[in-house]
């Protein structure tokens, strides 16, 4: 329940569920209480679109704003470059000025849907951390700011210790990037008066640090927050998938797939997700909690509904919910579904079903679809597959369409031109 004592931002993140740590709740909620105050969560751009996995950050952020305060988005132009290990086992791919540049204005079109950008006091801002880390000399830095941390603090840090614990290789490159994140909210306390950094759960010794280095260098009092790291209750990572990666671009995954992701989110996730994901009442979200049975269905709908409106827009959001009624309530093919066109001459001798599965993505390869006709999990026109190297054939269409399914779920028409 909200507390009367607590500023209306740290109600929500508290009511909603997004808070797992905060360095000091108290003392921000007073903050937050008397006056605007600027919070930034930072981005890399290690690929053209973020996924769902971003999202419940995106959305504290978009709350902030809600409330009266000023998000800044934080894009990793220069920490991109070396690649954060938190939660990796891996080293990342290091990509070029050219692809980074590339992916953050893909990216950016993701928080112009969620946050309101302007001159006011509350309107979001968006950063670019190569502004200063592009300009840093080596000697200088490691005086100034390496002083500040000691190897025996940094080797505790879950980033560095799960990796060694795991013998798995941690390059000198990486084991920087702790240090140049903690750098990043010292310049926006001075750049911007940024004084409190949000993230996942997995960011806290680095936003720890950050805290604590503007303490030293700047004598300021800055704040820490970070969300739990969503998992589904089958205790799957938030937006992975069979198919892959859930992306918040358009031109990554369809809205109608977007929408279908989240309506077939298990029912004991609905009343977590509804309140995460979405800006519903609470009091509605009880309400749709308890529903049981065939009844938690329209619970799944209204979710799906609401967070692709807010990503995507409400009419997209409709068109989506219109194509999967008329795909699995109508027995019809919805507008929305993922098309592939195939040419009337290519069609005298068949088409292979396997190859159609991976042009449609309705699977990631020719390995995995046969696979799936195997396992009985392929359909044409609603009739399963049994064999693999069934063709696709003229007599298959029905006004010049054939439907493609993988499971009960995923679909995508054919269509001869």
């Amino acid at each position: 329940m909200p507390s009367a004592s607590n500023s209306d931002f740290i109600n929500v993140m508290e009511s909603r569920g997004f808070i797992h740590q905060c360095t000091d709740s108290d003392q921000l909620s007073e903050l937050s209480r008397s006056e605007v105050v600027t919070a930034y969560n930072g981005f890399d751009a290690t690929a053209d679109s973020l996924h769902v996995g971003h999202l419940v950050t995106i959305m504290m952020l978009r709350w902030m704003q809600k409330t009266g305060h000023r998000p800044i988005v934080l894009m990793g132009g220069g920490t991109t470059r070396v690649g954060d290990p938190s939660g990796k086992d891996e080293t990342r791919q290091l990509l070029d000025d050219e692809s980074i540049g590339k992916n953050i204005s893909k990216i950016q079109i993701t928080f112009e849907r969620f946050l309101d950008f302007g001159d006011g006091k509350s309107s979001a801002v968006l950063v670019n951390n190569a502004e200063w880390l592009d300009t840093l000399d080596y000697i200088p830095f490691l005086r100034d700011v390496g002083r500040h941390f000691t190897i025996n603090r940094m080797l505790t840090m879950d980033s560095v210790k799960l990796r060694l614990d795991r013998e798995q290789p941690l390059t000198f490159l990486e084991f920087n990037y702790m240090i140049l994140q903690s750098y990043d909210f010292v310049e926006l306390y001075k750049r911007y008066g940024c004084t409190l950094q949000t993230g996942g759960s997995d960011q806290w010794g680095n936003i720890v640090n950050g805290v604590d280095l503007g303490r030293r260098m700047a004598n300021a009092e800055l704040f820490g927050l970070t969300c739990p790291l969503i998992t589904t209750s089958s205790g799957a990572k938030m937006g992975k998938t069979a198919a892959g990666a859930i992306w918040l671009n358009s031109d990554r995954v369809s809205p109608y797939d977007y929408f279908q992701f989240w309506r077939n989110t298990g029912d004991s996730d609905i009343g977590r997700f509804l309140s995460l994901f979405t800006e519903l009442p609470l009091e509605e979200i009880a309400r749709l909690k308890q529903l049981k049975g065939g009844e938690i269905n329209e619970a799944k709908k209204i979710l799906a509904y609401h967070t692709t409106s807010l990503l995507h827009g409400e009419e997209a959001a409709k068109n989506a919910m219109k194509t999967a009624q008329a795909t699995f309530e109508g027995g019809t093919l919805g507008q929305d579904l993922p098309k592939v066109e195939v040419s009337a001459k290519d069609i005298g001798a068949g088409i292979s079903i396997v190859d159609l599965l991976s042009k449609s993505d309705l699977c990631q390869s020719k390995g995995e679809a046969r696979r799936l006709v195997k396992g009985g999990g392929a359909k044409l026109n609603d009739s399963r597959i049994n064999d693999d190297s069934r063709m696709l054939l003229e007599q298959d269409f029905t006004n010049g369409e054939a439907k493609l399914s993988a499971g009960k779920k995923r679909h995508a028409v054919i269509v001869l031109t």
